[in-house]
């Protein structure tokens, strides 16, 4: 049965996704913390960091560490496999009315709509990160690392990455 909860965990945030990873990114975290109780909030931001240290798609990387996690090799292999499916089947399925109607006046105001909704998403996440480090590391901590954050990829314009992986640093070291 736990390989059904994987897969209804990963492919319902596939399915209602639009915009992609990072829009799926919230879905995720509803299924996997508030859902199935599988981890903790603090647990599934350390997973998106690590997993945005990496390349390729956020979703999929997500997917196959939290099913592991929770079903070992074949927990991952579900969670890839049902996080993909919905993205697969829709892309060979719908390709060919994709492009006969791109340029349909109602696709682009399907886009306008749906663009707000993805912020809004994104926003309600990053405000459950900070409310999780002002809990774990107190207000000056969080305040600290949002402003050199911010400076460092808007003023300084360093690569996410870099950002990211003087993150992780930062907090092996504070850990350490």
């Amino acid at each position: 049965m736990i390989y059904v909860h994987i897969f209804i965990a990963f492919f319902i945030p596939g399915m209602v996704g639009y915009g992609g990873g990072p829009a799926s990114i919230p879905l995720i975290e509803h299924e996997v913390v508030t859902r199935y109780g599988w981890m903790t909030t603090s647990e599934f931001s350390e997973i998106l960091a690590i997993g945005n240290a990496l390349p390729g798609p956020i979703a999929t990387k997500m997917a196959g560490y939290i099913g592991y996690e929770v079903g070992g090799v074949l927990g991952s292999v579900v969670g890839v496999f049902s996080t993909v499916t919905p993205s697969l089947f829709l892309m060979i399925v719908l390709m060919k009315l994709i492009f006969r109607y791109k340029d349909s006046p109602r696709v682009k105001r399907l886009s306008k709509i749906v663009l707000p909704a993805v912020a809004v998403l994104m926003g309600s996440l990053t405000f459950d990160f900070f409310q999780t480090s002002y809990f774990s590391n107190g207000i000056w901590a969080t305040v600290v690392i949002a402003i050199l954050s911010f400076l460092l990829l808007e003023k300084w314009k360093v690569h996410p990455a870099f950002v990211i992986i003087g993150g992780l640093a930062a907090g092996a070291i504070s850990l350490g």
